[in-house]
Formats: structure tokens, sequence, C-alpha cells
């Protein structure tokens, strides 16, 4: 893929940096041109994407960090802002996996934990860094899910989470705008990359099919007839992240390749 530098001299603060989407997202921030703080639990993975992006030739901050825990974020928010004197992005990207569980046998601890991580995590985050996004008439993108969507067995809690997710945003993007501060999300169906072929490779030999027709029937239902990459996801969060999306705040931008339509 092109790069157009269109994040040059841009510091990009990115939560939940694990395999995945938060890896991806490092590494096509840092090939347009940002510096990055990367923040995870995990430091040993945080540490492994560092140095991706400093292959690069870009600056990477790593701040293990729990965004649940106020005085991590705040450690998270002194850190990033002494590092760099500018912060321009952040990218709420932290997640719990789903309970999978219809809500009536869903412990309340679950739901409190789902909406604790995606939305009061992210709100941690937005809290602290809003000084410094509002000197850089900066902007935040937060990713979402397309259960938004939708509203299919088991995945209650996991919609309760995401749904106060975007109910945040959207007062956000009201309440920052004066301040210059864009707010925006990503909502992705499944999301086509070594975790989700992983899962489906165990969903295979558990039913005794192949990866192949579990992917072909769970893109059926989208116009594309497929699923999207983590690259297609990460073009999403950049252009929103970017001074192209400058006069775009409170969207929501899908990325399912035609499943549901908004």
């Amino acid at each position: 893929m092109k790069m157009t530098g269109m994040l040059n001299g841009k510091v990009v603060v990115i939560s939940g940096v694990g395999p995945g989407l938060g890896s991806t997202m490092a590494n096509r921030f840092a090939a347009e041109g940002a510096d990055l703080v990367l923040a995870a639990r995990s430091a040993d993975r945080l540490e492994e994407v560092a140095k991706q992006v400093r292959a690069a030739g870009r600056r990477a901050l790593v701040v293990p960090a729990d965004i649940t825990d106020d005085d991590q974020v705040a450690n998270l928010v002194e850190a990033a802002t002494g590092e760099y004197d500018h912060i321009d992005v952040l990218i709420n990207n932290a997640f719990r996996v789903p309970s999978m569980k219809p809500l009536a046998q869903t412990s309340f601890q679950h739901i409190r934990d789902a909406i604790e991580l995606s939305g009061l995590g992210a709100l941690r985050l937005t809290q602290g860094l809003t000084a410094a996004l509002a000197e850089a008439n900066g902007a935040v993108v937060n990713l979402n899910s397309m259960v938004i969507r939708h509203s299919q067995p088991k995945y209650g809690a996991y919609k309760m989470a995401k749904a106060a997710l975007l109910a945040m945003s959207q007062s956000l993007a009201s309440e920052l705008g004066e301040q210059g501060i864009r707010v925006n999300s990503v909502a992705p169906g499944y999301i086509w990359g070594d975790t989700l072929q992983g899962y489906f490779a165990h969903q295979a030999g558990k039913y005794g099919t192949t990866v192949e027709q579990i992917y072909a029937a769970t893109a059926a239902n989208s116009d594309l007839k497929r699923l999207p990459t983590e690259d297609e996801v990460a073009s999403a969060v950049l252009f929103l992240a970017s001074d192209l999306a400058s006069g775009i705040t409170g969207q929501v931008l899908d990325v399912n390749c035609g499943e549901y339509h908004n």
C-alpha cells in the first residue's frame, strides 16, 4: 500500500496494543509519519511493537497500563506528555472478549467489567489527554463494533458496553468540539487477521468443517462476500485521525464489507 505521510509530525496514543488490530494500527501510523505512545497491560507485546515502529524510523514510547485504573491512566498521561511536547491523536482500542452467553446467564460483574473497560477506560484516557488534544486541535477515534447494528443472541453484554462507548463518543464530540477536538468512532465487523483465523480454525476442528467454509458462511451476508482485513480497518481509523477528516466529528464509520447498512 502506498504511503502518503498523512500523519507526518503527529503524535498518536494507542491503547489496547495487542496482537491484531492494535499492532496493525501502530505500524500503519508509523509508516504514515507518526510518533507513538503504545499502551496495554502486556509489556512484552508493547516492546515487540515498539521495535517495529522504531525500525520504521519513528519514535515509540512504551507505557504498560490498565486503563480501568485511575493511577495507571494518570501515569500514562504524565509519561506521554513528558516525552512529547504535543499529543495529536488518541485511539481507544482496548478490547474485552464477549461472554457469548445470554444476558440471563451473564454475571453482573462481567457486564460491569465490560463497560468499565470499553466505556470508562476510554473516558479516563480522553479526560486525561483533553488539555493536550485541545492545544493540538486533535482527534479521538474510538474502536466500536458492528454489534451496535444488530441484536443477535449472546452478544448482549458486549452490545451494552459498546452502546455505552457510542453514547459517550457522541456526547464527547459535542462537549469537546468548542476546544477543537474531534471525536469519531470506527465500527468494524469481523476482522480478518491472525486472531480470527485462529478462532475459525478452532471452530473448524470443533464442528468438523474447514476454515474456508466458515469464512464463506460468515461473509455470505456482506455485499462484498468477504471480511474486512485488519489493514482496511486501520485505514478507516487513519482517515478519521488525519487532517483529511478535519470537518468530521460525532460520526461512526462502519467497516463491514456491506454486512450492515447504516
